[in-house]
């Protein structure tokens, strides 16, 4: 067991300490692991030799207290004694804790917050820190208060439009109602992005662009396939509607014939499953993020969506239907339900599973990067008896040989996540069901990749 931990690789989720490391030390790892998805620590290993922890068993018990000594609020995590074979030939133990993910932001006793970014510990800056904050649920950017603008400086007709759909006489009763000001009578970040005149004064990537490409990937240079760009600005409420109105005019569609006997434009893609995506999009985007904005991109073949801002709280991908209800914009999420712009009843992402499966379409493909959620919406028909015996993340692997078109074993695997053998696992249920391909001239060949059977 020693002698196999010693060699797996660190990563996002696991870490090597030596026995001599500090308590304070440990404890940085520990918040970083918090702080991200979780993980696990082993100690007793060092420079991939194994040290064992018995032959200092009083600083043992300081490092398994280093999440509550070092730690505020105090780390929740479990430890257990493993038995191994130090480097000396001699039984002894390591000393293995886990880590669990939390829904609260944890620093160090000198107030310095990490975060585990791939192998590393990354500190993060001010900006970063408040960030996490907004992700984990502990504040909500849209309740921040803007000191440079009042009540003046929002769209007096969206603001009454807003008060006569809900029955109300006073707009500024409206606002303090939906807590669109803050007790001194200060605008918030979320009233402006509602209803301010052009947000975008005060929040410059506050907007959804709209691309359209010719094919189906993305071509750079003299092959540049771009064939539209727009930008989308405004208030909230009237982004989404543009939005909304260039996507359906740029989706992939066929003709067919309608019940009148005439031919019509139909589009491939349900209306209702990229129409939530986008307003998920723009309800739930992290607004503090302010180097990047959403992005529609439109192909031949599919949608993509993609937002800045990871998923709130805790969210485990290969079942996105089971993502809990939270908004990390509660104030614009309650405006755009008055709108009837969403329900806040936490099935928006289950609905849009429900469209593409009625339409005999494979299922959303949800992708977290570092600072942002992409979603892949394709037109592409999936046998639901053939889905149903598919092992879990399969459509994900299709996705990422569909866009790459061709991928080997190893960059399926980190791309995903996974190891090789559960990687295999998925790729052989995909070519069984002969839905993608190998390619290669031996079993042993460097080259060798996978790409989709109908290509």
């Amino acid at each position: 067991m020693g002698a196999a931990l010693a060699a797996l690789a660190e990563d996002q989720w696991f870490d090597r300490k030596s026995a001599r490391e500090q308590p304070g030390g440990l404890a940085i790892t520990e918040i970083a692991l918090a702080n991200a998805e979780g993980g696990t620590i082993v100690v007793g290993i060092h420079d991939g030799m194994v040290e064992g922890t018995d032959s200092v068993p009083e600083h043992r018990n300081q490092l398994i207290q280093s999440a509550i000594d070092h730690a505020e609020p105090p780390v929740r995590t479990t430890h257990r004694l493993v038995p191994c074979v130090n480097r000396r030939g001699e039984p002894d133990h390591l000393l293995v804790i886990d880590v669990e993910p939390s829904e609260v932001v944890h620093v160090t006793r000198r107030d310095e917050c990490y975060l585990r970014v791939g192998d590393e510990n990354r500190r993060l800056r001010f900006g970063q820190r408040q960030e996490l904050i907004y992700d984990k649920g502990q504040a909500h950017f849209d309740g921040t208060a803007i000191s440079d603008v009042d009540i003046g400086d929002l769209d007096d007709t969206a603001v009454r439009s807003y008060a006569e759909a809900l029955g109300a006489s006073d707009p500024a009763r409206v606002l303090d109602a939906r807590l669109l000001r803050d007790r001194k009578g200060s605008l918030t970040a979320g009233a402006y992005l509602l209803f301010g005149r052009h947000p975008q004064d005060e929040f410059p990537e506050a907007y959804v662009r709209v691309l359209r490409y010719d094919g189906v990937e993305r071509a750079t240079g003299r092959r540049q396939n771009l064939t539209a760009d727009h930008r989308c600005e405004g208030p909230i409420p009237a982004m989404i509607e543009e939005a909304a109105a260039w996507v359906a005019r740029l989706a992939p569609a066929r003709r067919v014939l309608d019940a009148g006997g005439r031919f019509v434009r139909e589009g491939l893609i349900p209306r209702d499953a990229w129409l939530e995506g986008i307003v998920n999009a723009v309800v739930h985007r992290s607004y503090s993020l302010g180097g990047d904005h959403i992005r529609v991109e439109v192909f031949d073949n599919r949608i993509e969506v993609e937002s800045p801002g990871r998923f709130p709280g805790i969210v485990n991908l290969e079942d996105p239907r089971g993502v809990p209800r939270f908004a990390r914009n509660p104030r614009i999420a309650r405006v755009c339900a008055d709108l009837r712009f969403g329900q806040e009843l936490g099935e928006g992402i289950r609905r849009m599973f429900d469209e593409m499966r009625t339409a005999g379409l494979a299922d959303p493909v949800y992708q977290q990067g570092p600072a942002s959620v992409r979603l892949v919406l394709v037109a592409t028909a999936l046998n639901p008896e053939v889905a149903a015996r598919l092992p879990s993340r399969s459509r994900e692997v299709m996705e990422l040989i569909r866009n790459a078109g061709g991928l080997s074993t190893g960059d399926i695997a980190d791309a995903l996540g996974l190891s090789k053998p559960a990687t295999l696992t998925r790729l052989r249920a995909l070519r069984d069901a002969q839905l993608i391909d190998w390619v290669g001239k031996s079993p042993k060949d460097p080259r060798a990749f996978w790409r989709l059977h109908s290509e």
